[in-house]
């Protein structure tokens, strides 16, 4: 499968995030802990919104080459500071390792990652793709599921209300799976954001699902640990979701329930409980 990390809150430099973390997700490209694959190195992504820039869309950096040794991804995570950032690391479930297929995947300024997968994707990729706004249709770039499931959320209305698309996307994927005989069709852990809130899901059609943990709220890490200095400079509202925790600091992660969803947005943070809506 894969590995990925949302983050937001105070402004800092990708590699603050991307590298120096005891468990990074560079780490976990070759050593991860929690996935079906201890390597995830067909190919990486990272996608960042840059405020100053007076741009609402996200720039996006993706290779088809393994994240451990890109020398351009460490470059740019030495100089390039962001309030938000989406990275992605890849190990293929079957589609071609190719640049449009890694993530993450952009639409003006919403972007979408994802883990997991849908089971018997071949056999109902054509009838999936036809239930895609016509309009959206030319802007799939590449042949995952995974991208074809961010369309299908932009087509059930994600730019309006990303919880009730993507219970909707989860749905139509459901019914149009089961009547080709898949009976559990969606593996899956996802991220999407519109740049100033990012929501997160996980949930299985059927068995469990692929991890997923939310750092503890600042405040509460700076009494659990006043010695960790790194964390005087970070705001209330800075978050992570991870795929895998990146370090073994006590109480700093949570594993985010299975059949549910999260929002990280200013002034507030929920979890709520998901369910597919038939569509």
């Amino acid at each position: 499968m894969c590995r990925w990390l949302a983050y937001s809150g105070t402004p800092l430099l990708l590699d603050t995030i991307l590298y120096r973390p005891q468990h990074s997700l560079i780490d976990q490209s070759l050593h991860a802990r929690m996935g079906v694959e201890t390597t995830n190195g067909d190919g990486f992504g990272i996608g960042w919104y840059a405020p100053e820039s007076g741009s609402d869309t996200p720039a996006i950096l993706r290779d088809v080459g393994p994240a451990w040794n890109n020398r351009n991804l460490r470059e740019i995570a030495q100089h390039v500071k962001s309030p938000l950032l989406f990275a992605h690391i890849r190990a293929s479930t079957g589609t071609a390792v190719q640049q449009t297929n890694c993530h993450p995947f952009r639409y003006g300024r919403w972007m979408w990652m994802h883990n997991g997968s849908i089971a018997g994707f071949h056999q109902m990729r054509r009838e999936l793709s036809l239930a895609v706004d016509p309009r959206l249709f030319l802007d799939i770039e590449g042949t995952t599921d995974s991208e074809l499931m961010f369309f299908l959320a932009m087509t059930f209305g994600l730019e309006d209300d990303p919880p009730q698309a993507v219970a909707r996307m989860v749905g139509h994927v459901e019914r149009t799976g089961r009547e080709h005989g898949v009976a559990d069709p969606v593996q899956m852990t996802v991220a999407v954001t519109d740049g100033t809130a990012v929501w997160a899901f996980r949930y299985a059609s059927g068995g469990t699902a692929r991890s997923l943990y939310y750092s503890t709220k600042v405040d509460s890490l700076r009494a659990l640990h006043p010695d960790a200095a790194y964390l005087r400079e970070l705001s209330e509202e800075t978050r992570l979701v991870v795929s895998e925790p990146l370090g073994d600091l006590p109480g700093a992660w949570n594993e985010v329930p299975e059949h549910s969803y999260g929002v990280v947005r200013a002034g507030h943070d929920s979890l709520h409980p998901f369910t597919p809506v038939p569509a």
